[in-house]
């Protein structure tokens, strides 16, 4: 068993920090719940310090990190939940905060909340770390007096979206890798085999194939201009972004990207899930609909579905409705469209939008992992056609070498 430090909210409002012995953080938890207390936080006795001290390390970033503001929250939650008041729970905050860091923003929050100023009001002032949605939770949260549910209903959101975005990064690992080492293994046949042979030819006065000599030359070009070969696609890189930053140039490749036969798909599922678990929280937190729409562009990250909320959006505002202009720009997937309608109809259209993301975000991982199902195989056949070129082109010349010495 290991080591877990952990600190929970006792039965009477009081701070509970102590040890407790189990096999993972999960059992962990369970055990502190189990003798009657509210988990805030676990984690190993003896990485907590280390991890502590190597946060305080991160210099030159001002905001904190999506992770922090996640936990930021949910221990929030936690803390108002259990009967905690505002300024006492910002306090509990900044005495645990992890690194100098988050400290440093979680007291400037508490300054001003003591200074008289709401908590959505701070919250604006930290826009590197809180974005506009989370302001506006906040906010409608405070005027309807259900600050620790909204809270909690952040926390959730903000722990789906990086579950989301982990199972994207997860599946892509694999094939960066295969794609990393099919790379480097031809170069260093290129760079390292190849040119074993040359000498071979030139002490017996032969001529290398056409196709091993074609292979040394590039062998040749990697090994004395690699370096800025690739200070080359470096600045390549840096152009292309500076030039797909053009709202034209974007629009017209984030409308390509949607047209992707695989990765298409993929991305419309992404948004979908986004869209309808940002407005279906919105929703549920008392923000009006077209207040709702008017953050959810904040969070639309391609410029082609940012057209169509922004139509759907005056649609909504003559009273024609939400879906059916969704629906007419064909850029999110039909289920989406026909579960807002459905939502529209009964008057559920929160309920009915966070369904739709669980979808979608189900229909995410299932695309992901067809997607790397996909790239595998046709990195390894790309792999294998490269090195069975290389190869073919050895024995190649090894047969022309043994033709010369009979």
């Amino acid at each position: 068993m290991a080591s877990w430090r952990f600190t929970a909210v006792g039965p009477t409002g009081a701070l509970v920090r102590g040890i407790t012995e189990a096999d993972s953080e999960a059992d962990a938890v369970d055990k502190i719940r189990r003798a009657g207390n509210i988990p805030m936080r676990a984690e190993p006795a003896r990485a907590g310090r280390l991890l502590g001290r190597l946060g305080g390390l991160e210099l030159g970033r001002r905001g904190l990190k999506r992770a922090e503001v996640t936990h930021f929250t949910r221990e929030l939650s936690v803390m108002l939940g259990a009967g905690q008041d505002l300024d006492r729970a910002l306090r509990f905050l900044d005495e645990t905060a992890p690194s100098p860091r988050v400290r440093g923003v979680v007291r400037s929050l508490r300054d001003q909340v003591r200074d008289g100023a709401t908590l959505h009001a701070a919250l604006a002032r930290h826009p590197e770390s809180f974005p506009r949605l989370y302001a506006g939770l906040v906010r409608a949260a405070e005027a309807g007096g259900n600050l620790a549910g909204t809270l909690d209903r952040i926390a959730g959101l903000m722990e789906r979206e990086r579950a989301l975005a982990a199972t994207l990064q997860s599946a892509m690992i694999y094939p960066a890798m295969l794609a990393l080492a099919a790379v480097g293994a031809i170069v260093l046949l290129l760079t390292e085999v190849l040119p074993q042979f040359t000498p071979l030819f030139e002490q017996n006065g032969a001529a290398l194939p056409a196709s091993t000599q074609f292979l040394v030359d590039m062998g040749a070009l990697i090994s004395g201009y690699g370096v800025w070969m690739l200070a080359g696609f470096v600045v390549l890189g840096v152009g292309a972004r500076q030039i797909t930053r053009r709202e034209a140039v974007r629009a017209r490749l984030d409308r390509l990207a949607l047209r992707l036969p695989v990765a298409g798909g993929l991305a419309a599922e992404v948004l979908a899930a986004r869209f309808t678990r940002t407005l279906g929280t919105l929703l549920l937190n008392g923000v009006p609909l077209i207040a709702a729409l008017a953050i959810v562009r904040d969070v639309i990250g391609n410029r082609a579905c940012l057209g169509a909320v922004e139509r759907a959006t005056d649609s909504a505002k003559r009273g024609a409705g939400l879906s059916r202009s969704l629906g007419e720009s064909a850029v999110f997937p039909p289920r989406m469209i026909h579960l807002l309608r459905l939502g529209e109809e009964t008057a559920q259209l929160g309920p009915m939008a966070l369904r739709a993301a669980e979808i979608h975000e189900e229909n995410t991982r299932i695309r992901a992992q067809r997607l790397v199902a996909l790239l595998v195989p046709v990195i390894t056949i790309i792999m294998g056609a490269a090195v069975a070129g290389i190869v073919s082109s050895l024995l190649l010349a090894m047969l022309s070498l043994n033709n010369l010495a009979q």
